[in-house]
């Protein structure tokens, strides 16, 4: 099968990354695999074997979808392809549709943050219209891909769209993690706590950080040598500085850049949270549990599909009190808090392998084509 992406991720054009390599196992199954990804910034096609990447190099927003469109053109007329793929209902998925329509090639959509929350259409004037750009676009798809039952369901109660609904995860490689060594011990470079809270997330506006700072606020009154470390950037970086100078906390919240040994993160933390006020999974949240970090996450993504009671804690979004005594449950409760996070372990080593999770995506993709 030869297969057309549309993406949006530029970290595909960095060497080694995981959006890559991710490309590059697809490319196993595909006869061919063309990548077109919407980028401002120009990069050097990566051609390897049947794989082959290009950027658009668009001058502004505005010109992503006519660049993606002359992208797809070229690439169509060198060599037919059976499928185009895009990796939202929105911003690469009206593109998906227009190639559906010109070339009479099925189209699968695949979403990965869950649109329908609340919170998604609250946050800005934008996303209230990828909403309605999605409740336009997606009866239009011949499939779609998601990554949770979650987001399935949704989809299904607002009849945006019925089957087929292919439900696929991003892949996280557990026993990998598992087995990764620790080179960093959290323990040992911050001796200053006794009990450490890891966040390992993009600092955006969805991603509530805000929220953990406020809880450790509370919890630190009862227990002051509780540490809170933030691994990650983005645009809510000055503002959660800001937020930690104006309580006093800069003695008890750390931030970090982003790490690329997360897994020793996992390994040598108390807790890990998630409190996002919408999620399409929560990779983190799986990786943290193959090291049997206990978590504490808010009602999103996975929460309720891979996330019990038994293995881990959920709390309503934006509920701190709900929050803090979260915390301090598993904080003072030291074999509660063993006994959750091997729950987590033994919890994620039974989802799919590599190869299970490839043939299943193959799967999405040919029973489209056939």
């Amino acid at each position: 099968m030869k297969v057309l992406i549309i993406n949006l991720d530029k970290g595909i054009f960095i060497p080694g990354s995981k959006s890559l390599e991710r490309l590059k196992e697809y490319a196993g199954f595909c006869e061919k695999l063309s990548v077109v990804v919407l980028t401002r910034q120009p990069f050097e096609p990566i051609i390897a074997g049947n794989l082959s990447i290009f950027a658009t190099a668009s001058c502004c927003r505005v010109k992503y979808s006519f660049d993606a469109l002359a992208l797809a053109k070229k690439i169509m007329k060198e060599e037919r392809h059976d499928l185009v793929m895009t990796q939202d209902p929105f911003d690469t998925g009206h593109i998906g549709w227009l190639i559906k329509k010109r070339y009479k090639i099925p189209w699968q959509c695949q979403i990965h943050t869950d649109f329908l929350s609340p919170y998604f259409w609250r946050e800005s004037f934008l996303n209230k219209f990828r909403v309605f750009l999605a409740k336009f676009l997606l009866p239009k798809a011949d499939g779609i891909r998601v990554v949770s039952e979650r987001i399935k369901k949704s989809l299904v109660a607002r009849d945006y769209f019925q089957e087929p609904i292919v439900v696929l995860p991003i892949f996280v490689d557990v026993t990998k993690i598992k087995n990764a060594p620790i080179k960093t011990n959290l323990k040992q470079k911050y001796p200053q706590f006794d009990f450490i809270i890891l966040i390992a997330s993009r600092l955006s506006k969805e991603k509530n950080i805000g929220l953990a700072i406020d809880a450790v606020e509370e919890v630190v009154k009862k227990y002051p040598k509780t540490g809170l470390i933030v691994v990650g950037s983005g645009l809510q970086e000055q503002n959660l500085k800001f937020k930690i100078e104006n309580l006093k906390l800069h003695k008890n919240v750390v931030l970090e850049s982003w790490s690329d040994d997360l897994a020793s993160y996992y390994k040598t933390a108390d807790l890990f949270l998630l409190i996002s006020n919408y999620e399409g999974w929560g990779m983190t949240v799986v990786e943290a549990m193959a090291c049997a970090c206990p978590v504490i996450m808010t009602d999103v993504g996975c929460a309720g599909e891979l996330v019990n009671n038994e293995n881990g804690l959920i709390v309503p979004c934006e509920d701190k009190k709900s929050l803090v005594l979260a915390i301090e449950k598993l904080r003072e409760d030291e074999s509660f808090r063993k006994k959750i996070g091997e729950a987590a372990e033994n919890t994620v080593l039974s989802l799919p392998d590599r190869e299970q999770n490839l043939d299943l995506y193959k799967k999405s993709f040919s029973n489209l084509i056939s």
